[in-house]
């Protein structure tokens, strides 16, 4: 009863190193789910990768990267807030460098841990977290002050990057530490500006290899249903004759759930007007595959497995047999990982 990650490890790794050799100063990201990974598995590969910092979500991931072996500095890219006690903990560590985000943050952390390591993010286009651009601070008394960090939207802005680092830059030396730049544009920047820079890469250093990852689940059980016959938990009714294949993955692989999705396109809408007819109708589509074509799910997930709807005289699968499916990486727990 399995949910499955294929990896194709050589391919996989040579794709880590061949972005590595094209971004100098870049610092690998482990965080949630470790994109699909684990963060144990993430913590090892960055390891084996020869960088000297890793970066992580939040404070209470960076026992798990130290456990899995990783011993150089960590990031922590959440920004300090008072009352967090994992993150205030981190304060007194060495080897960990903490997130600052605003003016009243700083002041406390140099008041209450005046020799801490600390990066300063500054807000971007995004306006998630980060000090005004505008009013950047300039005395940070004892702290060690580790550089400033540029947090930019998913397709970063190389003009946005310059003038921020310009800001920074003139306000304090220290390095740039940025995300979601090109290879291109990152080359760009890093040679006209007169500090370290660093680049943090989550998505494009795992993910980046499509190729190299194969996600499938096990077929569990296979029953033939009738028009009109009751099914599943919720006992709805078969709209016509078929088969109930049931598949490995549910609610507690991710299976099944998403995020809003932007609409900026026509086709973007159009996709989001076509699932909701879909679903309104009982024909949700899952992600997995059978005979070439997605299925449907006969109801919602289950905690484990999910019931698929095969319409038909066969449903063109085995008990035992393995099924492609498709899924978010960074939502998705795998019960296995097999390198091949």
């Amino acid at each position: 009863m399995t949910l499955r990650l294929t990896l194709a490890h050589d391919e996989w790794r040579a794709h880590q190193r061949a972005l590595i050799s094209e971004v100098p100063g870049t610092v690998p990201v482990a965080k949630g789910n470790g994109y699909g990974f684990g963060l144990d598995m993430l913590a090892r590969e960055s390891s084996e990768l020869g960088t000297d910092t890793l970066a992580v979500g939040m404070a209470q991931e960076v026992a798990a990267v130290r456990t899995a072996g990783w011993q150089g500095d960590v990031v922590v890219l959440n920004p300090w807030r008072p009352g967090d006690v994992a993150a205030t903990t981190l304060l007194d560590d060495p080897r960990v460098i903490t997130m600052i985000s605003r003016s009243e943050d700083l002041e406390a952390v140099s008041r209450s841990h005046p020799h801490a390591r600390v990066q300063l993010e500054i807000e971007t286009s995004m306006h998630r977290h980060g000090l005004p651009p505008n009013d950047l601070p300039a005395e940070l008394g004892t702290l060690r002050f580790e550089g400033w960090s540029i947090h930019l939207p998913a397709k970063g802005s190389l003009h946005e990057a310059t003038e921020l680092a310009r800001r920074a830059l003139q306000c304090r030396k220290g390095a740039l530490w940025l995300s979601h730049l090109s290879v291109a544009d990152y080359g760009v920047l890093r040679t006209s500006v007169d500090a370290p820079t660093r680049m943090r890469i989550g998505t494009r250093l795992w993910l980046g290899a499509p190729s190299a990852l194969a996600t499938t689940a096990d077929v569990l059980d296979i029953h033939r249903i009738r028009r009109g016959e009751r099914l599943g938990y919720h006992q709805s009714r078969a709209r016509r004759d078929g088969f109930i294949v049931v598949a490995s993955g549910g609610t507690a692989h991710g299976i099944a759930l998403g995020a809003p999705v932007p609409q900026r396109s026509l086709r973007q809408r159009a996709v989001t007007i076509a699932e909701s007819v879909l679903e309104a109708t009982g024909r949700t589509l899952s992600p997995f595959t059978i005979g070439g074509r997605k299925r449907p799910f006969a109801e919602p997930p289950h905690m484990h497995s999910s019931m698929l709807w095969v319409a038909g005289d066969e449903p063109g699968v085995e008990v035992g047999q393995d099924i492609p499916m498709t899924c978010r990486m960074t939502t998705t727990t795998f019960d296995e990982i097999t390198l091949v």
